[in-house]
């Protein structure tokens, strides 16, 4: 079994009442979690990645539950979204790792979810950020859902390890007036709308 040691576990919640315009109740609530865990891949080039995608699992439904109960609960909770930061030492590909672990404990946890879950991955050094994209859970056309939250580790990663993050979000961007689908238009059949 490959072996993410675990590091640390950062967490990370933004309550947007404004952005310059009227105060909004209840305000958008987005939410982050990340573990800086040991890369066992760095250094090295592994031609067959895809078992360890499974070893990610449990890491992914601990992360989950973890937001879930930062953010209050489940109710409420209608976008998500994940990330990886590679260190230096490693590839993008160790990083793609988490697309099926953490799309699934996400999916696992909070019920049905149709749409894709948004990605971004990188290999990057010492405090790199990473914008983690947003989109609806059930519609991916919802644009008042298209949205980011910025996460960042002042130690890491370090060059052999990997930092892997969750991201969701109650509600959509503040001031959102762009148009295209309404949530109350969602029909949540082919995850697009």
């Amino acid at each position: 079994m490959t072996d993410f040691a675990i590091r640390k576990i950062v967490v990370q919640l933004e309550e947007i009442r404004h952005e310059g315009g009227p105060l909004v109740q209840p305000p958008p609530v987005r939410g982050a979690i990340y573990a800086i865990c040991a890369n066992p891949f760095a250094g090295q080039y592994v031609p067959d990645l895809q078992p360890a995608m499974e070893a990610l699992k449990p890491l992914a439904l601990d992360l989950t539950d973890r937001l879930v109960e930062l953010m209050g609960g489940r109710v409420g909770i209608d976008a998500y979204g994940k990330g990886a930061i590679v260190g230096e030492a490693g590839e993008s590909e160790h990083g793609a790792l988490w697309h099926v672990a953490g799309g699934y404990g996400m999916r696992e946890r909070l019920g049905e979810c149709r749409a894709i879950v948004p990605s971004a991955m990188k290999v990057g050094g010492l405090g790199a950020t990473l914008d983690i994209p947003l989109g609806h859970l059930n519609a991916a056309y919802v644009r008042s859902r298209f949205d980011v939250i910025t996460v960042a580790c002042a130690d890491g990663p370090k060059a052999g390890e990997v930092l892997f993050a969750l991201a969701m979000a109650r509600g959509g961007r503040v001031h959102s007036r762009m148009g295209g689908l309404e949530i109350d238009q969602v029909k949540g059949e082919d995850g697009l709308r």
